[in-house]
This record gives structure tokens, C-alpha cells and sequence, in this order.
């Protein structure tokens, strides 16, 4: 699989934001790399752990700007978070549980899940605070 590169088209137009999701695409490449590299299930478990977290810690900092500028639409932006970060837990547990390391299909659903919020989500809440900060 190919990396996940930055391009104009996945900027959300406000900087701390798009900086943020530079370092989630960096940790998704180092998952990427490590898979194709044949790095051990504890070591790919470790990266998904620490992409996980950088994704929380993401939500977070969009939901406290979302608090700071009244966006309108911020519960259903963080009940998206919720679900994003549930459903990657649940396939950190499954690679966890299985003792396999991380498939192909799961690196997809990983991609898809990083820029398809963006495209969508994001792309509303960035509108809106290039507006307003």
C-alpha cells in the first residue's frame, strides 16, 4: 500500500488543524512502512497504539475549538470522533486478540477513515473557523 501524502486538497485551511493531520498521516506511513517492512505484531500494535492516541488527542484539540467558536454542528462532529475512535479500537483488539499482524484491508480502513473525515467533516468545521478565528 501506498503512502498517504498531504496535498492542498486535504487542507482544512486552518493551519493547527492541517498541521495535526500531517502527524496522523506521518504515523499512519510508519504503520504502513512497518507493515510492509515485516516489523512484529507487538511493534505494529505499538504504532497503531501510538496513532490511536495522536487521533484522540487530535479530537480533542478540534473539539475544544469547536467549545471556543460555537460551532453549530459540533455534537455531530464529536459523536463521528466517537465512532472514528471506537472502530479503531475495535480492530486494535481484533490484531490484538488474533496475534496476526495487521492486514491490508485493515491499513485500508485506516486510510479511508483518516481522509474521509477530513474530506468531509473537517472540511465543514475548517470552513467555518477560517471564518470566525
Amino acid at each position: 500500500m501506498k503512502d498517504i501524502e498531504w496535498g492542498k486538497v486535504l487542507s482544512v485551511e486552518v493551519d493547527e488543524i492541517d498541521d495535526d493531520h500531517r502527524k496522523l498521516f506521518n504515523i499512519f506511513n510508519i504503520l504502513n512502512h512497518a507493515l510492509a517492512d515485516g516489523e512484529s505484531a507487538e511493534y505494529l500494535a505499538a504504532v497503531l497504539d501510538e496513532l490511536i492516541n495522536c487521533t484522540v488527542w487530535h479530537f480533542s484539540h478540534e473539539e475544544r475549538l469547536m467549545l471556543k467558536y460555537g460551532y453549530n454542528e459540533s455534537e455531530e462532529h464529536k459523536s463521528t470522533h466517537h465512532e472514528l475512535i471506537e472502530s479503531a479500537k475495535e480492530l486494535q483488539q481484533k490484531i490484538l486478540r488474533a496475534d496476526k499482524p495487521i492486514a491490508d484491508e485493515d491499513l485500508v480502513f485506516l486510510e479511508r477513515w483518516l481522509t474521509s473525515h477530513i474530506l468531509t467533516d473537517d472540511m465543514k468545521l475548517g470552513s467555518f473557523l477560517s471564518q470566525v478565528m
